[in-house]
């Protein structure tokens, strides 16, 4: 709720009243979102090497709740903001001082450093909850993404609608000071149920284990495998089982870092490697095509708080004779769209597709993830047709260059912020459960944040993709494609470039995903290492028995 309390309106508040053009705001919110969604790495690393998930989740979230506390006085207090002014599109606006930017935007950057450790460890310490090794467990834990995911989007509902109608309507010190004080009220239920959470250590940092492997690979470049993995060098069985590790067999996959596991006349960390790091790095790096293939989606969500939302503001919003809805609102069917499609998928669809497949998940992550991508191309084409209809509506009515409201509903919005939440049921559910699910044991807090990564990066091309088209277009003498006066832009030309983007970056992850294999069953690997070390102890007192006292 506080996140997207902020950042569903936030393009607003940069315009109306920060008094900032429509290309500089819309970069402004998505480099923002872009560093909300990276810092979860760092996170990550915190977390897997050095304070485990629960102390680095607990220390964020205080720092988190500072920079909300400092961003609801930076809209509140008369010397924190520039004066009002009557039309946001006049030169004549004030606008904000150095100072006061400076504020604005530091406490926004202090809520991306809480969101970095946030993010990526709360989602993993709910998993945590789960024993892969307890079938009804194990059961449970195949739904819990999905209603995690319902639980985030349930926040952000109330956001979307009831949070940014009162920035709108009422104030915004009220409308950014009730998600600060759910904010602390969250945090503090978390606290309270640290009695009876499962705790997991933390297990080193992820990025040194897997510079060792791809280094001393790199150093035995030339050294032969050999044709038994065997011949490989790993650990004892018991040093896993006394750790509480798992140990996981050699494959074939991305088998130049197997020669990380050569063995030679050096004993060094950095030149020899055991098979389950090796194969645990091969795991995070196997993963990498797949994040790539969901960056151009992830540039498409940044859209929703941004143009779509700028779109909106040029529409009739008006519902009867008196109420308004606030352009933001219409993202909150994105959140409706996504509730519904959450609960149909996991009650329904996987239940009809699990008798077809035998998957216990109804279909494979990645099938699910292919099939949000289908989504947002049609999105794409959807929104570049809307667009093309609004334009030729204000066209009509002669109110192109005043830059008037178009006589047209805000509701013809509508199709592309549904699909969006439709598409974030298949997609970013997907992507959540599959980054978790595909990483190691040790490094699950690292893989979680490849899903909010993949995210940053997304806003990150937004932005650049944003200022690249408004400078290309504007040469030899054009008006441009991104303006601040919409009804002389040519939006319907930057999401048709859009749906060309998706339907490239379709065919990449289709040739990605074909080659991807995914990895075992943690609970069956331990399994199998259960057994073997049964068999290797009955060995051994049959042996001791053997012995002559």
């Amino acid at each position: 709720m506080a996140y997207h309390g902020i950042s569903s309106n936030l393009v607003l508040y940069l315009t109306n009243k920060l008094h900032q053009g429509t290309v500089k705001s819309a970069n402004n919110v998505t480099n923002w979102v872009g560093t909300i969604w990276v810092t979860p790495i760092v996170g990550a690393y915190v977390a897997d090497a050095h304070l485990g998930r629960y102390w680095t989740f607990a220390i964020a979230s205080c720092i988190y709740l500072m920079g909300m506390i400092v961003l609801t006085l930076s809209v509140s207090l008369p010397g924190l903001k520039p004066p009002a002014c009557k039309d946001i599109n006049s030169q004549d606006c004030k606008k904000a001082s150095t100072l006061q930017l400076g504020i604005f935007f530091a406490a926004l950057y202090t809520l991306a450093v809480g969101t970095g450790g946030t993010k990526p460890n709360i989602s993993t310490i709910g998993a945590d909850q789960f024993d892969e090794f307890e079938p009804k467990e194990k059961a449970h834990k195949l739904s819990f993404f999905n209603w995690w995911m319902f639980s985030i989007f349930f926040g952000a509902l109330f956001a979307n609608t009831v949070l940014v109608y009162i920035q709108d309507n009422v104030g915004w010190s009220l409308g950014y000071g009730l998600p600060t004080l759910g904010l602390a009220i969250s945090i503090a239920i978390f606290f309270a149920g640290t009695p009876f959470y499962r705790h997991k250590k933390p297990k080193g940092s992820p990025f040194t284990r897997m510079a060792k492997v791809i280094v001393a690979a790199i150093r035995k470049w030339n050294v032969p495998l050999p044709t038994d993995p065997k011949e490989l060098y790993e650990l004892d069985l018991e040093d896993y089982a006394q750790k509480g590790k798992y140990m996981i067999d050699s494959t074939q996959n991305l088998r130049f870092f197997n020669k990380a596991a050569v063995k030679t006349s050096s004993t060094n960390p950095w030149m020899l490697c055991s098979v389950t790091q090796i194969e645990e790095t091969k795991q995070m790096l196997a993963m990498i095509p797949i994040l790539v293939a969901t960056f151009v989606p992830s540039t498409m969500l940044a859209q929703i708080n941004t143009l779509f939302v700028k779109q909106g503001t040029t529409l009739d919003r008006a519902i009867g004779s008196s109420f308004k809805i606030p352009p933001a609102s219409l993202i909150g069917f994105v959140t409706l769209s996504m509730l519904i499609c959450v609960v149909l998928y996991d009650r329904y669809f996987v239940k009809i597709m699990r008798r077809w497949t035998k998957n216990p998940r109804g279909i494979t992550l990645l099938q699910r993830m292919g099939i949000g991508l289908v989504i947002h191309i049609i999105i794409m084409v959807i929104a570049s047709f809307t667009e093309r209809y609004r334009l030729s509506v204000a066209k009509d009515h002669s109110i192109v260059e005043k830059g008037q409201q178009v006589p047209l509903t805000i509701f013809v919005l509508l199709p592309q912020f549904v699909l969006m939440g439709t598409a974030d049921a298949f997609l970013e559910v997907a992507k959540i459960e599959f980054f978790y699910d595909q990483a190691p044991e040790n490094m699950k807090s690292l893989g979680t944040s490849y899903s909010m990564t993949t995210l940053g990066v997304g806003n990150f091309f937004s932005t650049f993709l944003l200022s690249t088209v408004s400078n290309i277009t504007k040469r030899h003498g054009h008006k441009g494609w991104i303006l601040n006066n919409l009804n002389v832009s040519h939006l319907d030309y930057y999401y048709a470039f859009f749906a060309i983007l998706n339907v490239l970056n379709f065919v990449f992850f289709l040739v990605v995903a074909k080659f991807y294999v995914y990895k075992a069953e943690v609970s069956d690997s331990m399994e199998v290492l259960t057994e073997e070390l049964k068999v290797m102890r009955s060995r051994a007192s049959a042996q001791e028995a053997t012995v002559p006292g």
